[in-house]
């Protein structure tokens, strides 16, 4: 039996705007309103709004709120300041990622835990069962927020214009209470995209009102709606991972080039310690495969699942690809054998349908912003 994909808050705004909707993790997500190319370059030269309500929110707080979250996840909770916010992994007892989340310290004893959409109940039946013996509640609140954001250079310009908060103070990887075009928000310095920006949690009523007002105080600095299409390329040129693609069970932090996030100086145990210790060493050694970035000599445009290749041998396997609009040439992210995995190693191509085409290997990522 089918069920209907969820639809967020600005469903209607979204349809009427033109989008194109797709079916993303169980909800009716704007893929493209008209080219992912413009909505793409609007981001990384203007600014572009998003349409992010998918994602799971989860509020964990109470005496212990830190404790638990110290226990449940691989990074250190205890360390994270009020108003701040700390990229993390919640992995099995075998170290294979559940799923990567951001972490906000919302209060005192309290922090807004946020899922990838596909992994929302995952994570929060995770946490729910690892929570038993601590003084924590652990809520489901994907239902009290909307989540817009807005990204590209223009974006602390425009928001600006819109709210009497201190985003001069706000850091990367922080947020603030505030108010946004009259309604309360948390304002968040975080994102996507590889560009500076800002995500936007507010109650779903408020959604459609504050996407208004953003677009009018947009218009004159270019800012464009934009799809999860130039969400994905937007976020591969800037070398960030997406679950079920760079991200599994099947692989650990270590093995993703993220063991950086495992932090095992923290008191106590915490859930996968063991794996992950052992992982680590792994990791010290000779790992069996790398997460390199490949970009493309001729027009063809590698997919998730293709074979990368070297001397008629299979060394590796590509987990996202898509034409760069930034770099003019097809990009991918691959895992590959470490032997081969050095910035310009001669002689790795991708199969595609039979045919080995031509890669540079290159060090992740494939952009950077101006700072």
């Amino acid at each position: 039996m089918s069920t209907a994909p969820r639809r967020t808050a600005l469903d209607a705004l979204h349809r009427s705007l033109g989008a194109t909707m797709t079916d993303f993790a169980g909800w009716d997500m704007p893929l493209r309103y008209a080219s992912e190319r413009e909505e793409h370059q609007a981001v990384r030269t203007r600014a572009g709004l998003f349409d992010l309500s998918h994602m799971g929110e989860i509020t964990v707080s109470g005496p212990q709120a830190v404790a638990l979250l110290d226990y449940a996840l691989v990074g250190n909770i205890s360390t994270v300041g009020p108003g701040r916010a700390r990229y993390t992994m919640i992995c099995r007892e075998d170290g294979g990622i559940l799923d990567d989340l951001i972490v906000y310290r919302t209060g005192d004893t309290e922090y807004l835990v946020v899922a990838n959409a596909g992994n929302a109940q995952t994570v929060l039946d995770a946490l729910a069962e690892r929570a038993a013996g601590f003084e924590a509640e652990v809520r489901d609140d994907r239902d009290a927020y909307a989540l817009i954001a807005v990204q590209g250079p223009e974006a602390p310009g425009i928001l600006k214009s819109v709210t009497d908060a201190d985003l001069d103070g706000l850091k990367y990887y922080a947020g603030l209470p505030g108010t946004v075009a009259g309604v309360p928000a948390l304002i968040a310095r975080t994102g996507y995209t590889g560009e500076d920006g800002f995500e936007l949690f507010v109650a779903p009523e408020h959604a459609e009102g504050l996407w208004r007002a953003l677009t009018e105080a947009g218009a004159d600095a270019g800012l464009v709606p934009c799809g999860l299409s130039c969400r994905d390329t937007l976020r591969l040129e800037a070398g960030m991972p997406l679950y079920g693609h760079e991200l599994t069970t099947a692989l650990t932090p270590f093995d993703a080039g993220l063991g950086r996030v495992v932090k095992f100086e923290k008191e106590g145990d915490f859930v996968g310690r063991k794996a992950l210790e052992a992982a680590a060493e792994r990791a010290a050694g000779t790992p069996p495969r790398t997460l390199v970035g490949l970009v493309a000599q001729g027009r063809r445009v590698p997919r998730a699942g293709y074979p990368v290749v070297a001397d008629g041998a299979v060394i590796g396997e590509v987990t996202s690809g898509a034409p760069s609009p930034t770099l003019g040439k097809p990009i991918a992210m691959a895992y590959v054998d470490a032997a081969h995995a050095a910035p310009g190693t001669a002689g790795v191509g991708v199969d595609i349908r039979g045919a080995h085409e031509p890669y540079e290997v290159v060090a992740l990522p494939f952009y950077r912003r101006q700072k």
